[in-house]
């Protein structure tokens, strides 16, 4: 029987909404073992003189506890 744990993230990139999740997915496997899902909770943007600066995401990553 597996035990999993889910933690909040919130990821941001110039380069649109997919890119922020690329970003939150790639940190998170650095410091978490067995990510094995994310779920995206919400998605803004960050404007600037009426241009888009930044596209952020929030996201529940879910990974597997070790024995």
């Amino acid at each position: 029987m597996s035990v999993a744990r889910t933690t909040e993230i919130v990821a941001a990139s110039p380069d649109g909404f997919k890119a922020a999740m690329k970003e939150g997915i790639d940190r998170a496997n650095k410091t978490l073992d067995n990510v094995t899902s994310a779920w995206i909770a919400d998605q803004h943007v960050v404007i600037d003189k009426g241009k888009i600066k930044e596209y952020r995401v929030r996201m529940k990553v879910t990974f597997v506890l070790k024995d």
